[in-house]
């Protein structure tokens, strides 16, 4: 009886042991969400542990945004995360460039907090607060570089009309090669998917923050 309680004792110690060891190797990351209950490591398949612990070591360090939503669908998110990676981190536009595009397709989706992750990057990238303001308020910059000009017509042009005229493309074209045009594009596209993922779940901002975006008409 003495060994067999003996035993039940080192047998919890183990599984003690085990949980902690098991407790120590997840990975440090706080979800949000609204309509997408928040998940814990604990929760998660291992398709879904993949795509965090992807996204934890992608240049982002950080599971805000819409990968809460995406471990719904890991495989996707997974592949959306590394297609959002190069589009932020390596598109061939200069990263002023790209967060104003990023802005852009915010503004267009009054995608709350897309906007409140990205505002403060582009200024630290260097895009002037007036054009930033301006974006916010659904008003054409009043003083844009030409490479800025360029970016800004082909993204309202291609939102509103579906399609860009042979001047805008070529605007484009001209400064950053037609691989510029492919990566500008690529850039629009994520950041609707992202947007639109936001927008459904109704992701919420950071405690304290406010909505920055207010409907356009």
């Amino acid at each position: 009886m003495r060994y067999h309680l003996m035993g039940l004792g080192l047998a919890g110690l183990i599984g003690i042991g085990l949980g902690l060891a098991q407790d120590a190797k997840a990975p440090e990351f706080h979800l949000r969400g609204d309509r997408f209950k928040p998940l814990t490591y604990a929760e998660m398949t291992p398709p879904q542990k993949t795509l965090i612990e992807h996204v934890l070591a992608s240049p982002r360090g950080s599971t805000d945004g819409p990968f809460n939503i995406m471990l719904r669908s890991p495989e996707m998110g997974d592949l959306a995360q590394q297609y959002g990676a190069y589009m932020r981190y390596h598109s061939s536009l200069p990263p002023k460039l790209n967060e104003f595009v990023i802005l852009i397709t915010a503004r267009s989706w009054n995608a709350q907090f897309e906007w409140y992750a990205h505002r403060s990057i582009a200024l630290q990238d260097g895009l002037s607060p007036a054009i930033i303001d301006a974006v916010a308020a659904g008003k054409r910059p009043a003083s844009m570089q030409p490479d800025e000009a360029a970016i800004y017509n082909f993204c309202t042009e291609l939102l509103n009309t579906k399609q860009v005229s042979d001047a805008t493309f070529a605007a484009v074209k001209d400064k950053f090669g037609e691989r510029g045009v492919v990566d500008l594009i690529g850039v629009m596209g994520y950041y609707h998917l992202v947007s639109a993922l936001l927008n459904v779940d109704r992701y919420p901002l950071p405690e304290g923050a406010k909505p920055e975006l207010k409907p356009l008409k």
